[in-house]
């Protein structure tokens, strides 16, 4: 009875744990005061951009701050929303595998660059595409209205110092604090 118990508490502490961050992440949305919502690509082709990305800097967070070759996986299901599996390793490149799956849609097809996230069918989150490689679809860069997540991702773990500067001056230039990128170690997949 009493391990019953405890279990149920740690049961009970993580649901509210999740559910407090998916109440913050919903509201993480809001852009800074004085600034607008972040500007958005005006062109997304799902299929172009389904497929393997590497990040190559991100912002830190509690749940991948200890990720490195963080990847994510984008796969177009059948009705219209997109399968994203997010993957790494723990600690080090050398790490234990891990992986988080979640499904994305685009609300409003009149503005393709802004989807959202479901994670654990609990919480949502946005998913704004601020940069894109229209051309190629060879780099993207992924923020939100609150300025508090950032994301720069390439279809290849490695990118030439130009390409990398070019990404971290258009964050910079839709108000992201740049400063606080983290190069995330990458290896080929």
């Amino acid at each position: 009875m009493k391990y019953q118990k405890r279990s149920q508490n740690i049961v009970g502490g993580l649901i509210a744990a999740v559910l407090l961050t998916g109440i913050f992440s919903s509201c993480a949305s809001v852009p800074p005061e004085g600034m607008g919502p972040v500007r958005l690509v005006k062109t997304v082709d799902p299929e172009r951009y389904a497929g393997r990305w590497y990040e190559i800097a991100r912002f830190q967070h509690s749940f991948e701050k200890d990720v490195y070759g963080a990847a994510a996986e984008y796969t177009l299901k059948d009705d219209g929303r997109i399968q994203v599996v997010n993957s790494g390793f723990k600690k080090s490149l050398d790490g234990k595998y891990t992986e988080v799956k979640a499904v994305a849609w685009v609300p409003d097809p009149n503005v393709p660059a802004a989807l959202k996230v479901r994670f654990f069918s609990l919480f949502s989150s946005d998913y704004l595409i601020i940069g894109l490689d229209e051309q190629n679809y060879r780099w993207a860069i992924v923020g939100d209205n609150s300025r508090d997540f950032l994301w720069l991702l390439a279809r290849t773990p490695e990118i030439d110092n130009e390409l990398y500067d070019d990404m971290v001056k258009i964050a910079m230039e839709q108000g992201f604090d740049t400063s606080k990128l983290f190069r995330v170690p990458q290896k080929a997949r």
